[in-house]
């Protein structure tokens, strides 16, 4: 489960919460998937969005990689079944 007040610096060492990962996740989404209605969750999948297919997940990625400075490996991005599991990767190499 996901705790909110956890904090995490960012690469700019301005610390981020869940929240803030959350929020900048879906102004990414919505930039990338260019579409302004997108809410996430943690629970929230690709099969629920119908704009996110394997392209724009890839570009999700690379958008993902370069605002928070981190890279993924193939083994992470395989590993996600949802934005939570994102997330916490998010969470873990911002750590």
């Amino acid at each position: 489960m996901l705790e909110d007040s956890i904090t995490y610096k960012h690469h700019n060492n301005s610390i981020m919460n869940n929240n803030d990962i959350f929020e900048e996740l879906e102004l990414i989404f919505r930039d990338v998937l260019d579409n302004e209605s997108i809410k996430l969750n943690k629970d929230t999948c690709a099969d629920e969005i119908e704009e996110w297919d394997s392209l724009a997940h890839i570009q999700l990625i690379d958008s993902i990689q370069k605002k928070f400075n981190i890279k993924f490996t193939a083994k992470e991005m395989l590993s996600w079944d949802n934005v939570g599991e994102l997330v916490e990767c998010i969470q873990t190499k911002l750590g």
